[in-house]
Parts: C-alpha cells; sequence; structure tokens
C-alpha cells in the first residue's frame, strides 16, 4: 500500500511574460509633488497568508510607507505594468540614478521594492535590490529598512533559505544588518513553519550583540506557541522581555493567549484576558477569538459560549472565525446535535460557513463514527461552491484509514492533486497513523520513507505520529527508537510527544514506567491533560493493577482531575476490559448525567462486555441505541456481534454476520475470522471450522497464531493430539511462531488426560517440531506437566 501512495507532485509553470512595447514609455504622474503609494504592506513581521483562521493581529511595521519622488514614480507604474517585459529591467530602472544624489534615493528604492511587493512582482523586487548591491556606488542605500523588506518578501514566496542567505552575504561583504533584517528573518522561518530555524537567528542577534524589539519577542513568542513549548520556558521569555526594558503590548498578549492552545491552559488564557485590562488595554477581535480558539481546545464548549457573549456586549460582532471556534469547541466537547444547531444559528445571522467550518464538522462525525453525516457535511461543502482543502482531504483519508477502507483512502489520496491541492506533513502524518494503528509496520516505514523523499522534514508531529504508529504495531523498540532521534535532531518534547510515548508504554501495561514519565512531564512544566491521564489508566488495565485504576477513576468523577468526553470513554473502556461490569456502567451513565454523547468507541465497548457477560438484552439496547442515532457500524462493533453469539447457542449466527459485512463492502480482518473459527471449533464442528480457515487467503486476513492455536487447542481437547500437532508443523512452516499458549494447550490437555509419559515425550521431542524454540521453553513446560500432574494426584 505504501508504494502505491507515492505520486509526483507538479507543480504548475509560471505564466509566459506577456510581450512588452519595443520602446517603453513612462506614464505621466497625476502632480509633480512626491507621491504616496498606499496601500502597501502594512505589515512586515506577521504578514503571512492564514494558515489557519486564527491568525494574529501583526505588529504594524516601524518602518513607515514612503513617499516617491515623480521619478520613482513613473519607474514603479512601468515596473508593475502587466505588458511589462522583465528583460527590460536594465534599461528601465537604472534611469532613477541619472539624477543628482539625494536623499529622496533612499526612500525611492525602498518604495520601489515595497510597490513591486504589493503587487506581486517578488522577482523584480529581488532585481532590484541584486543591482543597487551590485553597485559599490549604491550599497549605502541598503540600509535595515530595504533589507528588512526582502528578507520579508523572500520569506513569503517560500524562498527563506536564500534569505537567509543573502543575510549572510551582506554580513560577509561588511554591510549591516539590523534588528528590523533579523526579526523579518525570524518571521519568514516562522511563516514557512522553519521553527527551531527562527530560534537559531533569535541566538545569534544575541551573540552578536543586537537587542531585540518587541517585535521580535512578539514573533519568538508566535513561534514558541507553534512549537508547543512549554509554559514556563514562554513565561521566562516574557520575563526576558521586560528585563530588557520592553512592556508587553496587546499583541503579546493576544500571542500568549495563542500560546495557551497547545497545552489546553484556558485558565492562563483567562488570567492574561483579565491582565489585558489591567494592563490597560482594550481586549479586540483578534483578543475574543483567540480565547475562544484556547476554550474550543480545551473541550469547554459552555466558557466559550460565554467568550461569544462578552464579545457581543462590547460590541465586537462575530465573525466565520469567531464561530469556527465555537464549532471547533463543541466538535471537541462531543456535542454533535448541538454544533448542528450553532451552525444554523451562524447562518442565520448572515455568517456563511467556510472550508475551515465544514472540515471541522466532518471531522467530529468521523470521530464520532457518523460516517453517513460525515459525508452529507462532505457534499454539502461542494453543492455550496465551497473547495475542500488539504485538511478536509485529511478528515476524508483517517476517515476511510480508520474503517480500513484503504482503497478509499488511495482514491482521496489522489483526489488531493485533482483539487490542485498538494499533501502536506499532516497528509502523511495521518497515513503514518492510520497504518500504524492498523499494525502495518511495513507500511509506516515506507510512508515514513516516501514522506522524506517528496522533501518534507520530520518535525516534532511527525515523530509523536511515528512513536505513536509503532507504539500500535507493537514494536516498542522502534518507538523508542524514534524518540531518541527526535531528541538527538534537537527537538524538545511536547505534550503530544509525551501523550505518544505514555500510550506506547500503555500497550505493554508497563504503568510504572508511564508514572516516572507523568513525573517527569510535571517537573518539566509540561501539564497533562485528558489524554495523559487516558493513557495512564490503559496502563493500569494492561498491567491489570485494578486498584489503582479505581482511585485514578474516583480521582476523575470527584472532579480532582478534569472530565472530558474522552477520558469518561476510557473509563468505560478500561473496565470493560477488565470485566468489571458494575464499573463500567457507571461509566457510561456519566455520559448521560454530564450531557455528552457517547461515541462509537464507547458503545463498542459497552456492546462487548455485555456480549462477554451473556446479557443479551443490554447489548441489544446498545445495538438499538446506535441505530436510533444514525452511527455507522464499525468493524469493531460487527467483531463485538459475532464474539456474542460465538459463545451462544445460535453461534451460527456469527458466520451470518461475517456474511453480512462481506456484502456491505466491509473488509474483516483476521479478528472476524477467529471468531467464527472459535464458534465452529467450540462446538465440535472442525469441518465448518476448516471452511472458514480456507477463506483466509489473499485478500482475506492471513491467519495469525490465534487461529493456529484455536484449532491446536480444539485437536488436543478431543484426545486428537496427531492433528494438534499437524497444526503446529503447519503454522511454523507458514512462518507463524508458536506462542506459549500453543504449547501449553497440548501438554494441559495430555494431563487432564493423565498421559503424562507422552507429554514429557512431547516436550523432549520440540526441537525437531521447532527449531526456532526458545532455549528456556522445554523446562518451563515440563515444570507445567509436575505443577499438572501434582494437582490432579488424589
Amino acid at each position: 500500500m505504501a508504494q502505491k501512495l507515492s505520486f509526483p507532485l507538479s507543480l504548475p509553470n509560471p505564466p509566459s511574460p506577456s510581450p512588452s512595447p519595443s520602446n517603453p514609455t513612462f506614464p505621466n504622474p497625476p502632480s509633480t509633488s512626491p507621491i504616496t503609494i498606499t496601500p502597501l504592506l502594512q505589515d512586515l513581521f506577521f504578514n503571512q497568508k492564514p494558515s489557519s483562521p486564527h491568525l494574529l493581529r501583526p505588529t504594524p511595521s516601524t518602518h513607515p510607507t514612503p513617499r516617491l519622488s515623480p521619478q520613482a514614480y513613473r519607474i514603479l507604474q512601468t515596473l508593475i505594468n502587466p505588458s511589462f517585459d522583465s528583460n527590460s529591467f536594465h534599461q528601465i530602472f537604472p534611469i532613477l540614478f541619472h539624477q543628482l544624489a539625494s536623499s529622496s534615493l533612499s526612500s525611492d528604492v525602498l518604495g520601489i521594492i515595497k510597490g513591486l511587493g504589493f503587487n506581486k512582482k517578488f522577482d523584480l523586487a529581488l532585481s532590484v535590490f541584486d543591482f543597487i548591491r551590485t553597485r559599490n556606488d549604491l550599497v549605502p542605500l541598503l540600509n535595515g529598512s530595504v533589507i528588512s523588506v526582502i528578507v520579508n518578501l523572500l520569506g513569503k514566496t517560500g524562498r527563506v533559505s536564500h534569505a537567509a542567505s543573502l543575510l549572510h552575504d551582506l554580513e560577509t561583504d561588511g554591510v549591516e544588518v539590523d534588528v528590523y533584517g533579523y526579526t523579518s528573518l525570524i518571521t519568514a522561518y516562522a511563516n514557512n513553519k522553519k521553527y527551531r530555524d527562527a530560534l537559531k537567528v533569535f541566538g545569534k542577534m544575541k551573540e552578536v550583540g543586537c537587542e531585540p524589539t518587541l517585535i521580535t519577542y512578539n514573533a519568538i513568542l508566535n513561534v514558541y506557541g507553534k512549537m508547543g513549548v512549554p509554559w514556563t520556558k514562554i513565561i521566562a521569555l516574557v520575563q526576558d522581555m521586560k528585563c530588557h526594558g520592553l512592556a508587553p503590548d496587546l499583541c503579546t498578549y493576544n500571542t500568549l493567549i495563542s500560546c495557551c492552545r497547545a497545552g489546553s491552559l484556558y485558565q492562563e488564557a483567562l488570567d492574561l484576558f483579565e491582565e489585558i485590562k489591567v494592563a490597560g488595554f482594550t481586549p479586540d477581535v483578534v483578543t475574543y477569538n483567540v480565547l475562544l480558539d484556547v476554550y474550543g481546545k480545551s473541550r469547554r464548549p459552555k466558557e466559550a459560549m460565554e467568550v461569544l457573549k462578552q464579545m457581543e456586549i462590547n460590541g465586537f460582532r462575530p465573525s466565520v472565525v469567531t464561530y469556527n471556534s465555537l464549532v471547533s469547541a463543541y466538535v471537541r466537547g462531543g456535542l454533535l446535535e448541538d454544533v448542528l444547531e450553532l451552525k444554523r444559528k451562524m447562518v442565520v445571522k448572515g455568517i456563511k460557513p467556510d472550508v475551515y467550518t465544514y472540515t471541522t464538522l466532518l471531522s467530529g462525525f468521523v470521530k464520532a463514527g457518523k460516517d453517513e453525516l460525515a459525508m452529507q457535511v462532505f457534499e454539502e461543502m461542494r453543492e455550496v461552491g465551497c473547495k475542500p482543502n488539504i485538511c478536509t482531504f485529511n478528515a476524508l483519508i483517517k476517515m476511510y484509514g480508520d474503517r480500513g477502507k484503504f482503497e478509499e483512502m488511495e482514491r482521496v489520496f489522489k483526489e488531493i492533486k485533482v483539487c490542485k491541492c498538494s499533501p502536506d506533513i499532516v497528509t502523511w502524518n495521518t497515513l503514518l497513523a492510520v497504518f500504524g494503528q492498523n499494525g502495518m509496520d511495513s507500511e509506516v516505514s515506507g510512508v515514513f520513507e516516501e514522506m522524506k523523499r517528496a522533501g518534507f522534514v520530520p518535525e516534532r508531529d511527525t515523530f509523536n505520529t511515528l512513536i505513536s504508529a509503532y507504539g500500535r504495531c507493537g514494536s516498542f523498540d522502534l518507538a523508542m527508537t524514534v524518540y531518541e532521534k527526535m531528541l538527538e535532531a534537537g527537538v524538545s518534547p511536547d505534550l503530544s510527544t509525551y501523550n505518544a510515548v505514555l500510550a506506547t508504554l500503555a500497550r505493554g501495561g508497563l504503568w510504572e514506567q508511564s508514572e516516572k514519565i507523568l513525573a517527569e512531564m510535571k517537573d518539566g512544566g509540561c501539564k497533562p491533560n485528558e489524554v495523559t491521564y487516558s493513557s495512564l489508566l490503559h496502563a493500569y488495565a494492561n498491567g491489570r493493577e485494578v486498584d489503582r485504576m479505581k482511585a485514578l477513576a474516583e480521582e476523575i468523577y470527584s472532579g480532582k482531575i478534569e472530565t472530558h468526553a474522552v477520558l469518561l470513554n476510557t473509563l468505560v473502556l478500561v473496565h470493560s476490559k477488565v470485566d468489571l461490569v458494575v464499573q463500567t456502567e457507571r461509566a457510561f451513565l456519566e455520559f448521560r448525567n454530564r450531557g455528552i454523547l457517547p461515541d462509537i468507541t464507547t458503545l463498542n465497548a459497552m456492546l462487548s462486555i455485555y456480549g462477554r457477560k451473556k446479557k443479551g438484552s443490554k447489548a441489544n439496547e446498545i445495538l438499538n441505541y446506535m441505530y436510533e442515532s444514525g452511527l455507522t457500524l464499525s468493524l469493531t462493533t460487527y467483531n463485538c456481534l459475532m464474539h456474542m453469539y460465538s459463545r451462544t447457542e445460535n453461534f451460527q449466527k456469527s458466520e451470518q454476520i461475517l456474511r453480512e459485512i462481506l456484502d456491505k463492502g466491509i473488509d474483516p480482518d483476521v479478528i472476524s475470522y477467529n471468531i467464527v473459527i472459535y464458534a465452529y471449533c467450540r462446538n465440535g464442528m472442525m469441518g465448518e471450522a476448516k471452511r472458514i480457515f480456507d477463506e483466509m487467503k489473499a485478500p482475506a486476513p492471513v491467519p495469525d497464531v490465534v487461529t493456529y492455536n484455536t484449532f491446536i487447542a480444539s485437536y488436543a481437547a478431543d484426545s486428537m493430539f496427531v492433528e494438534a500437532i499437524d497444526v503446529v508443523r503447519h503454522m511454523i512452516k507458514q512462518g507463524c511462531k508458536p506462542n506459549q499458549n500453543t504449547y501449553n494447550s497440548i501438554v494441559d490437555w495430555y494431563c487432564k488426560l493423565k498421559l503424562r509419559d507422552e507429554a514429557c515425550n512431547f516436550v523432549q521431542d520440540l526441537d525437531n517440531l521447532d527449531p526456532r524454540l526458545a532455549e528456556n521453553e522445554k523446562s518451563r513446560l515440563l515444570d507445567r506437566i509436575a505443577k499438572k500432574w501434582s494437582q490432579l494426584k488424589p
């Protein structure tokens, strides 16, 4: 699959330049007085095309828009003319210097570069800069303002490496680069998501004694927020800023509130909001929007709605950005029915949903297992002419990947190019996560290699995804290797990193190591969230530390640890896993008490425990609720149903469900087949079990150790030891390694039938049967036989 997902990403060719007149003429200026070019670039430091609807309001540039002389105005008008041939540049621009040197030349050069940048004539702006740089007599015109503007323009066009090289070359040539040049480079790196490079520039500034300005600190705070830097380090930077005599402005506060988003630090965000007023500033629309965003990330929709009310009371009209934050808050809080009403109110107020609105809704329904509603959102989005973006496609890839529908996932991947989008780092991370959660470690490695070939450099999110992916595949060593490589690359762990490591530890039931990671997080100033505690609960459950699990559950119920839908879901899952019915039902009732709708994962867990406990009526109640709620039944749902029937008199219903999901186009997994095989083996219908086994060929899942062990245990229980050993021989031949249960079932049945000598002979001959037998396996089995035999003696 990984090989199929590699597609060439071709970029459109630039348009051919229009032919220019052979004798270009200057348009006459409207007057002989200096001309002010407006509007031009209003911001040199936060000016980027928003990748998020919550872009902070830019800090005004310290370089005002210059006034142009009539000559400079005529040259600029010629250069921005659509019919201008760039090959004529060296005929037109030098005319500016035919006049006697004057103090206006510096302003003219700056104004022309800004004007060309504003009109998206970036290459011509660079040509102006290069022309001056190559003339020794004109180099003094390359002041801090000109340098910062050209760096900004290079950053806007994605040529940040060119900008960095340019500054280096200027310094080598003896041209002074001031704080504005460095700050522009920091912002260029940040806008191109090269956050570590931005921090290196900040460090260099301090090394060379270049004092940062407030704009510089605001830019670095913005970088810290994007990187998810621990809150303690963010506060330390603010203190450093104040020590340099710089007081925070409104942009600083807005940036700080936005920084609270990564760690779901809603209380810290609220404190900052109050501090704004104490400092004498008035919160603006950006302030309210970023605060809403923090509440949305923190899954606190009620508080987000209160912010909206305050916003309207203070005379700020909500925008689509405002409502998108609210939509995100409701979706994250699991309030999917309410979010549709919120969308309706949004439309009534004349606010048109945009691609972010639809994508957030789509993602919410995907996560809740409501695929039909997700697709309805997608279709509505297209009907109203809202063009999907890469985030939309990423959500669809996740939906199909989570359902194991890899053909559909590949189709969506191809459609990205058709819609003139390009896969981004999230696309690749999503693919890594999908293959990881399906235990496809070779595909994980393949996609990672393709991602690097496509030119994407692994950042923190990629490392986090790889740790999670390998952890889901059970490749603990690989996950830890990725973590080590991440540290070696100079990438600091954040909340997501710790959570990924905790999730990996949890799968192995390594609760002691999990507690150490939790302590390390807290010591490092990284605030645990609901995902952190969910992983700790799973670690306790998998490690069979029931008392610790119950104690943590009580902290959640009491409110000592904030309760979210995620934690309630986890409580249902972990209690179900260890067969604690009462505790599972208590956690499930908390959903109703708190007005939160359970998602498909929670309902599957309830279905599973009721099925295992043979509570058929309760299981049917859950199933009916799923149908009434319009949930799309997942493969896990069907597996739970098959498992329930496999242990009843109506065991043949398991195969009926298997046929049903095949008819629906759902690909069963190895668990599906194993359940049906178990149902027939349990009831002595070995012929039917072998028939299902024969179906496990491409494209069906390959039999695993559980499949073979089911046959082995059934044959041994019927005293068919020759057949049982033949199955062992076959599984080894097929490359499936026997585990302890494989041999336990054979020796246990020998002992039950009081065939001690036969059991010992079987063990002594294991070297001939299994060439890769573990060194201590024979002694372990002989000890087991001795223990079983002693229990049988009268």
